[in-house]
């Protein structure tokens, strides 16, 4: 399609999204002395980052470095290629494996970036090269005050958006992230940051993109992008059609990016020609239900097991979440099993689920007993009967797993044998047994960090066709992109590393040809 269309608006590099990687596209074009403008759909910058630890896996990178990590390229390279396999191009597994370290270098030339290690291992322990304590950074935390007046459009964290619970007196993790990468940004001439603008088209000339259509304050503009377009958007999690037409299991209630993650730029790619790939995927994990339906992302068990409605154990439960989310989803996928599963646990902590963790806060033990979703009985035959399974299955299963904590083995899921299986009880064994009565049950579903299918791309961030060739002008990264990773979660920080890797890729790529040079 042909652009006709006098522009309303002008710039170099016009970037969609204004998640970590957005930001990081943004930050690098401004930096190489391209004019940015980002485009966010929403009222508040930030994307699921806002919401998210904000870690990144970045191998060997300079933070590690500093506290001594004698890691090498070669073994994260064993280790990534082992566990994501050939499900995506090896350049583009390399271009990602080699560019984090160097991406590190170039935001601490700047002081407003600061990172520090996170300690947190590999999420597939027993593969080759696999990392015991990870490789895996965080943002150093920053003062609220240093944002100014961006404070208030910085997307708040989902204690806070979701429960109303008070704003942090600090900025951690994501929103520590972000806060550096805006505070950077807006430091670099020439950047203008708009919100409420949302691209849903792509505008072409002679086959090469040029800009795209937004539509802010109910006005659709057109925006000249003289150099190119990156979207970097997010997934479309919350398109429950579009969900439904790329059969992504789950639904958008139990999706935990914002609710502007509807796929939008994404479908707007594929109207003017791009390839897309890992459509069906996403980041998924346990989710504990809440009263109003929804299952979020949870983590951090400190005691528990997981049954299925025959009373069986069926996963590891201090596995990494992406990984229950699987299991639970290739059984549901082969009628092994339905949602929900149960959390089963003894009284030891309490009446509520010995989970530390579950994104957005739990509330009044009431409710939940009130909704049906919490159980509690005096012994294990009265809990199976609440909660619907076979009492003489749950209790061979309770009587096996004690044995188990007994020994500190579990020689049905191997619960324990994997660093990651230990992060949350520091190193000791996490089999906790089920022995003091009153007995509780808790209702759990499956729950996702946003979709990964999106944009086929090159090394370079470059959005292919369906004929494999690329579409000059325009970038993808992050959860617009078809993920790197392909159908694994290689370790903590992957999304969120890949995302900022493959937007300064496609900006030091848009720098490089700036102007059609």
């Amino acid at each position: 399609m042909a652009n006709k269309h006098e522009p309303d608006d002008e710039c170099d590099v016009l970037v969609i999204g204004s998640g970590a990687g957005a930001l990081t596209g943004a930050y690098t074009a401004a930096r190489e002395g391209l004019s940015v403008i980002v485009a966010e759909a929403s009222a508040h910058f930030g994307g699921t980052t806002a919401y998210s630890g904000g870690g990144m896996w970045f191998p060997c990178n300079a933070a590690l470095q500093r506290a001594g990590d004698t890691d090498t390229l070669d073994d994260a390279r064993t280790y990534f290629h082992a566990v994501v396999g050939d499900r995506t191009p090896t350049a583009l597994q390399d271009a990602f494996l080699n560019t984090g370290a160097p991406l590190i270098d170039y935001l601490e030339a700047d002081t407003d970036f600061k990172f520090a290690p996170f300690p947190w291992p590999d999420y597939f322990g027993s593969a080759p090269k696999a990392s015991p304590t990870g490789r895996h950074i965080m943002a150093k935390p920053v003062k609220p005050e240093k944002l100014g007046a961006l404070r208030d459009h910085l997307r708040p964290p989902l204690g806070t958006e979701r429960a109303g619970e008070p704003l942090p007196d600090g900025l951690f993790g994501g929103q520590a992230l972000l806060a550096r990468l805006l505070i950077a940004l807006t430091k670099q001439p020439n950047t203008d940051l708009r919100r409420n603008a949302t691209c849903d088209e792509l505008l072409l000339t002679d086959g090469t993109t040029t800009g795209a259509v937004v539509i802010q304050d109910g006005q659709r503009r057109h925006i000249h992008a003289r150099t190119g377009v990156l979207i970097a958007a997010g997934g479309f999690e919350h398109n429950q059609p579009m969900r439904d037409e790329h059969a992504v299991p789950g639904t958008s209630r139990d999706a935990m990016g914002p609710p502007s993650n509807r796929g939008l730029a994404t479908l707007a790619g594929i109207a003017a020609g791009a390839d897309t790939d890992l459509m069906s995927e996403a980041w998924w994990s346990p989710g504990i239900t809440h009263p109003d339906g929804a299952s979020t992302f949870s983590l951090w068990l400190t005691g528990g097991i997981f049954v299925d409605e025959h009373g069986d154990r069926f996963v590891n439960e201090s596995a990494a979440y992406d990984r229950i989310g699987r299991t639970v989803l290739d059984r549901i996928a082969d009628g092994q099993m339905t949602l929900p599963f149960w959390m089963i646990y003894d009284d030891r902590a309490g009446e509520r689920p010995p989970v530390q963790s579950t994104s957005v806060p739990m509330g009044p033990t009431q409710d939940f007993v009130d909704a049906g979703l919490w159980h509690t009985a005096d012994t294990l035959d009265e809990l199976a009967t609440k909660i619907g399974v076979p009492a003489d299955a749950l209790a061979r299963t309770v009587d096996r797993f004690n044995t188990f904590a007994a020994d500190k083995t579990d020689e049905d899921f191997h619960r324990g044998d994997e660093p990651f299986d230990r992060v949350f009880t520091e190193g000791t064994s996490p089999l906790v047994p089920i022995e003091k009565g009153p007995f509780h049950a808790a209702a759990f579903g499956v729950s996702d960090l946003g979709t990964k299918g999106g944009l086929r791309t090159d090394e370079h961030a470059r959005v292919l066709d369906t004929q494999g060739q690329v579409i000059p002008g325009l970038y993808a990264a992050g959860n617009s992109m078809a993920a790197v990773s392909g159908t694994t979660y290689p370790g903590g920080g992957n999304p969120i590393g890949a995302c900022m890797v493959f937007s300064h890729l496609a900006a030091l790529d848009m720098a490089k040809h700036r102007g059609g040079e």
